[in-house]
Formats: structure tokens, C-alpha cells, sequence
């Protein structure tokens, strides 16, 4: 009388197992590759947009061709950016919002929430300079607003050491796959997944004009010998004395080798330090054709095989960038356009420059 439900039973019990297994089982591919899935976050290369707001031809406060959708499509998985109070709003801007305003961040976080839903077996990193100071909670409305509180992964303590981090795949399959840095102002006890930079990270100079590109460490507050770091290379030029962005020399600085090269400046830090950069910050990452994508690659000992070609630069091809407007640029005087990727009027920069800086 009692056979057939036990059995029943076991056969049910054993079916919940199963599918239990099958829903507790690890990522497969992270980032695009298996070897990457056991791999610690905090021992994978990952290329990163510097200002990935700053979108734009013919201005020299752009250091993208293409928008934020396009950079993650293409492999970009840290994306930097300026944060700055315009009439207690949280505006991308580059420097001054009088100088280049990218939108409000929201807007910018739908777009890599939109993104992220639609690529769920990627982790993506978020590096916000914290420029007016807002408080951690600012942040976190914003986040939430987004659905992005959700996936943020928050580490057991405001600092972890280089070896302390999660796989990929365990940030995956935990669904806490994005990871967010503040400068300055993070407080762990208030929004944890907002996580202090510099105890965590230290960074190599930036506004750098010499193609030399060396390894010091420029910005820290804890110790370099445990922290995951990061190599800022994006070549300035100096405009009326002020640093400014390079296009002209992207292929060069972006290139997997030879002097002033990514992959020259990566292999000087490994040979300083022992251990290969974390984070490598680029401008118009798409000049060299792939080539900042190819030197990760190798670096995390995989093979850089795009689904699709990657965009092409806006100046010699198609994109996603936006020539500048009235909306993004309010400079109080008019820009003079050359037909070479960018130029604006020097007194016009010069007379910002002399009030805000340029970085």
C-alpha cells in the first residue's frame, strides 16, 4: 500500500536534486571566454573607457568616438567617468559642465542597465570621479533608479587585497556582476557596492604628454604590494599650455607594441611590480583596430576573437559619436571646426582652462 508513494517520493526527491544541481551550476563562459570563469576579478586585465561619457567629434573635451552601448559591445568592461552637481543633479561632465556636459548619469545607467540585461555572462566595472562630493547615497538613488543596485556586487569589507576577490564565474552565477569605485566620499557602512577606489586601487600618473608612459604610483591610500592597480594610457597634448586629449597619436599609444604603446606601458609595470595591470584606461579606443583588446588578451592568456569587427574610428569611418551641439558644449563663444578630427578655438579653451582646468 506504501510502495508506490515512496517511490513516488524518491523519484520526485531525486528530480528536485537534479534541478537543483543544474540551477546551483557555475558560468561556463565569463567575458567572453571558460578560462576567464575561474579566474579571480582580481587577477583579470579589463580595458576601460576613460570619460566614457565624453562622446564626440571636433572637441577637444571628447575622449570617445563612440557611445557607451558601442564601448561595451566592443569589450570595454570599466567604464570611467566625472560626476559633477549642475543645479543638484548628477551630471557626466568633462572638467565643467560649462565645458562638456554628457547627461545625467541616470540616463547613462539606463544605458548599461539596458546592456547588462542583455549580456549576462559579463562582469563590468564602473569608476565614477567623484568631482563635487556627492554622498554615497546620491549614488545609490541613482543605482536603484537604474534596477543597477541589484547586480552590484558589495565586498565583505571596504578593502580586499588583490587575492581576495571573487571569480567571474562566482559574480556571475551569484548575479553581482558589476562593480562600482568611487575616488572619494565612499562609506562602506552606508552603500556598501559603492566601493572606495584608492584602499582598493592605486593608479598610475595621468594628463600624461610624455609617450614614455612610466609605472610610478601616483594615487593611493593603501599598500601597492596587495592592491589591484591601474595604468592610465591616454596621451595628452598640451593646447595653450593645457592638457588635452590626442586622437592624432591613438593608433600609436593604443598599439599592443612598440614605443609609447599599451602594450609597451603594460610590460614596463609588469616588469616593475610582477603582476600585470588591472585596469588599463584608454581614450578613442577604437583606433588601433582592436589592438587595446588584443593586449588584454594576452595578458589574461586567451585569444582576442570579436563576435563582430569592433567600430571604426568616427573620423575615417562609422560610429555612434555625435559632433558636438549647443546641448553639450557651452563654451560662450564659438567653435572654429577645422576638418581634422578636432580643433576649438585656442582663446576659448584658454580662457576655460584658466578658470576650471582641463583633465
Amino acid at each position: 500500500m506504501h510502495f508506490l508513494p515512496k517511490c513516488l517520493l524518491f523519484a520526485l526527491l531525486s528530480f528536485s536534486c537534479v534541478q537543483a544541481i543544474s540551477h546551483k551550476r557555475g558560468a561556463t563562459v565569463c567575458n567572453g571566454h571558460s578560462e576567464l570563469c575561474d579566474r579571480s576579478y582580481g587577477n583579470v586585465t579589463f580595458v576601460g573607457a576613460h570619460d566614457s561619457y565624453a562622446v564626440g567629434t571636433n572637441n577637444l573635451a571628447v575622449n570617445q568616438d563612440q557611445n557607451v552601448t558601442q564601448q561595451l559591445n566592443d569589450g570595454i568592461r570599466m567604464l570611467q567617468m566625472q560626476a559633477h552637481n549642475d543645479s543638484g543633479v548628477i551630471q557626466l561632465c568633462h572638467t565643467s559642465c560649462l565645458l562638456y556636459n554628457g547627461g545625467t548619469l541616470a540616463s547613462y545607467l539606463d544605458k548599461v542597465a539596458t546592456w547588462m540585461s542583455s549580456n549576462p555572462n559579463d562582469v563590468v566595472s564602473i569608476l565614477i570621479v567623484n568631482s563635487d562630493g556627492f554622498a554615497p547615497s546620491a549614488f545609490d538613488a541613482v543605482f536603484k533608479a537604474a534596477g543597477l543596485d541589484t547586480i552590484s556586487y558589495a565586498p565583505p569589507s571596504s578593502s580586499l587585497p588583490t587575492s581576495g576577490w571573487p571569480t567571474l564565474g562566482a559574480m556571475i552565477t551569484s548575479g553581482k556582476r558589476l562593480v562600482t569605485f568611487l575616488d572619494r566620499d565612499a562609506d562602506f557602512g552606508v552603500v556598501p557596492y559603492l566601493i572606495d577606489e584608492f584602499t582598493n586601487i592605486w593608479e598610475t600618473p595621468y594628463d600624461v604628454t610624455d609617450p614614455s608612459f612610466d609605472c610610478s604610483v601616483n594615487r593611493t591610500k593603501g599598500t601597492p604590494a596587495t592592491q589591484m592597480y591601474l595604468i592610465n594610457h591616454f596621451l595628452d597634448v598640451l593646447i595653450a599650455g593645457e592638457p588635452a586629449p590626442d586622437p592624432a597619436q591613438a593608433n600609436v599609444t593604443n598599439a599592443a607594441s612598440g614605443f609609447g604603446s599599451l602594450g609597451a606601458q603594460a610590460l614596463t609595470c609588469i616588469g616593475n611590480y610582477g603582476v600585470n595591470p588591472n585596469f588599463m584606461l584608454v581614450d578613442f579606443y577604437e583606433f588601433g583596430g582592436g589592438s587595446v583588446f588584443e593586449v588584454a588578451a594576452s595578458l589574461n592568456a586567451v585569444t582576442y576573437s570579436p563576435p563582430s569587427p569592433i567600430a571604426t574610428p568616427v573620423a575615417t569611418g562609422t560610429g555612434s559619436g555625435a559632433f558636438p551641439t549647443a546641448t553639450n558644449i557651452h563654451v560662450g563663444a564659438a567653435a572654429a571646426i577645422s576638418a581634422s578630427h578636432w580643433v576649438i578655438s585656442l582663446s576659448v579653451i584658454a580662457s576655460v582652462s584658466a578658470v576650471y582646468g582641463i583633465m
